[in-house]
C-alpha cells in the first residue's frame, strides 16, 4: 500500500470519527492500527506517524480502549507502551452502543406512558424511536453473535 493511500485511509476514518461526534485523532489512531506492519505501534510510533503530540495520542488511546476498540499489548522494548487494534473490537464497540440504544428504548416508553391518553398523532413520534429501538434491540445481538462467531469470538 502507499503512503498516500494510508494517509486517505486515515483521514477517512478520523472524518467518520467526526461524523459519529467522536475525536477526528480517535479516528486517526484507529485508522494507523487498523492498517498498520507490525500490528502492535508503540505510543512514540504513534505520535510520529500522526505528527502528534504525546498527550493527545495517550488522550485518545485511552478513549479507544475504553471503547473496546484497542488493547495494550505486551512491549517488546522495555518502557514503552504498545497498542494494537482488539480482536473482536467492533463487536465490543457495537454492544457498547446497544447498551445505550436500550436505554433510549427505555426512554421513549416512559415518554409513550406519559402520552398514553394523547392523541395517536401526538404520540407517532415517540412511537417511532420505540419501534425503531424495540427492533434493534431484538436483532442486533444475534448479529453480533453470528460475527462473534464468524471470528472466533
Amino acid at each position: 500500500m502507499r503512503y498516500y493511500e494510508q494517509q486517505h485511509f486515515i483521514e477517512d476514518m478520523s472524518l467518520y470519527f467526526e461524523q459519529m461526534g467522536l475525536p477526528r485523532m480517535a479516528g486517526r489512531v484507529l485508522g494507523v492500527l487498523l492498517i498498520c506492519n507490525p500490528p502492535a505501534q508503540s505510543l512514540t510510533d504513534l505520535c510520529e506517524i500522526l505528527q502528534a503530540s504525546k498527550s493527545s495520542i495517550s488522550t485518545t488511546t485511552r478513549l479507544l480502549t475504553e471503547m473496546g476498540l484497542i488493547e495494550r499489548t505486551p512491549s517488546p522494548v522495555p518502557r514503552q507502551v504498545y497498542f494494537q487494534f482488539k480482536p473482536g473490537g467492533w463487536v465490543v464497540f457495537i454492544r457498547q452502543r446497544l447498551k445505550l440504544w436500550v436505554s433510549l428504548h427505555n426512554i421513549a416508553e416512559e415518554g409513550l406512558e406519559l402520552l398514553h391518553d394523547q392523541d395517536p398523532e401526538l404520540r407517532s413520534r415517540l412511537q417511532e424511536a420505540h419501534d425503531m429501538f424495540s427492533v434493534i434491540e431484538e436483532e442486533l445481538p444475534t448479529l453480533l453473535d453470528r460475527v462473534e462467531k464468524k471470528h472466533g469470538g
